[in-house]
């Protein structure tokens, strides 16, 4: 088989050593920033409600927290250099890669809205630390080479959160399929050896350490057999389903971009009030905790897979509502990742539909994750074998469903009326 041109170059084998080598930094800052953010967590949403009397936060919890994030993060948004990062409405590899002179205001505004609630995840924080530490070392390169890098850097800190280098690669294959076929491989080899080198490191340090690494895993999912024919039954136009709210929550975001744009400083914490006020709807709606409808839903999700039965209808389209709302209006005002919002909404939907005849928890759980990231990135191969590895031996079983799902989502995005903006 012919050797790609330049792959054997040795600009490009010095590129692929040096990303080999970031990837190990990428993955030690990453750990102590996934870290701190995990510790804040904690502390506002659980340490802090013990220590003033309540045996967990009380419904109007997310109102002082969510005010108090918004009002912190004005000033990163209208002072520091890039803004606090990319606006997570636009995608999650929007623009250019972060560089090192906007990782202040990205690191502050990720450790000031997550922690105290926002809807988001860390996986789009986490992707620039890890660009402006690479293309920090690579000041010296070229611009090509930099921007290879850069994303190099990208891929090695969001695998440390996505269960290991293999998603994070896909990730970055299939939104590069663009690309000429060279000219991918060039791309995505220093992406693969370098989120290969970080986590290693990544995981490393969590065994030594015993902190919390925040990687996204379900310990336990529900176990049943190959999916039949009512699976599919009910699974297509859940899947449909699912696209159509992600693609509404995906849009009501972009349009709460464009509206903060224009007055950033008292728009922002305008939103911030209503995601607090929608948090604190759902526990007073439910009688839950309003921690289950803020954050990521990195926790919620592991919950709901853990024990799905154990979840009314009623909650789970309660959460659906409320978190969908507060994370659409999160994506146009706040900082941080989109996407893992976006799994727990689909695997709601589906789960609160498990009770049809012929559909099953598991194969509900399996549609519902990968509806709904493949909704939002519209990447169903990296939808797909993220939502594989997530459910460990239980996906075998489901992938002819989770395939389908992933189509399935995919085609209703596109056939909706073009998005605004």
């Amino acid at each position: 088989m012919a050797t790609p041109a330049g792959l054997a170059d040795r600009g490009f084998l010095r590129l692929l050593l040096l990303s080999g080598v970031i990837g190990v930094p990428i993955a030690l800052v990453c750990f102590f920033f996934v870290g701190l953010q995990h510790e804040l967590q904690h502390w506002v949403w659980e340490s802090l409600p013990h220590a003033v009397g309540y045996n967990r936060a009380p419904w109007w919890w997310p109102l002082p927290a969510l005010l108090l994030a918004g009002l912190l993060l004005v000033p990163v948004l209208t002072r520091f250099p890039g803004h606090g990062g990319h606006v997570p409405a636009d995608g999650l590899m929007s623009g250019d890669p972060i560089g090192p002179r906007d990782l202040p205001g990205v690191i502050l505004a990720a450790l000031t809205v997550l922690p105290l609630g926002a809807v988001l995840g860390p996986e789009a924080p986490l992707m620039a630390v890890g660009s402006g530490l690479a293309l920090l070392a690579a000041r010296s390169a070229g611009p090509a080479a930099s921007k290879v890098l850069g994303t190099a850097g990208s891929t090695a800190a969001i695998a440390t959160i996505l269960g290991g280098p293999l998603p994070a690669a896909v990730l970055v294959l299939e939104g590069a399929a663009g690309l000429a076929g060279a000219r991918t491989a060039m791309l995505l080899l220093p992406c693969l050896l370098a989120s290969g080198a970080g986590a290693l490191v990544f995981t490393g340090f969590g065994h030594w350490t015993g902190l919390s690494i925040g990687a996204l895993t379900l310990p336990d999912v529900p176990k049943e057999g190959t999916p039949d024919a009512g699976d599919f039954l009910w699974g297509v136009p859940l899947a449909v389903l699912i696209a159509v709210v992600i693609a509404c929550g995906h849009r009501l975001g972009r349009a709460t971009a464009a509206w903060t744009g224009r007055d950033a400083a008292a728009r922002t914490v305008l939103c911030a009030v209503a995601v607090g006020g929608l948090l604190a709807a759902y526990a007073l709606v439910t009688g839950r905790s309003p921690q289950e409808a803020a954050l990521s839903g990195q926790a919620t999700l592991a919950q709901l897979a853990a024990a799905p039965g154990a979840w009314a209808v009623g909650t789970l389209l309660a959460l659906v509502v409320c978190k969908g709302l507060a994370w659409a209006v999160c994506l146009g005002s706040m900082r941080g990742g989109p996407i893992f919002p976006a799994l727990l909404l689909g695997a709601a939907i589906a789960v609160a539909a498990s009770g049809l005849p012929g559909l099953g928890a598991a194969p509900a759980l399996a549609l519902g994750l990968t509806a709904g990231m493949t909704a939002l990135t519209r990447l169903p191969v990296a939808s797909a074998v993220f939502t594989g590895l997530l459910m460990g031996n239980a996906a075998v079983a489901q992938m002819p469903l989770i395939l389908v799902s992933a189509v399935v989502a995919l085609v209703t995005v596109e056939w909706l009326p073009e998005r605004s903006g």
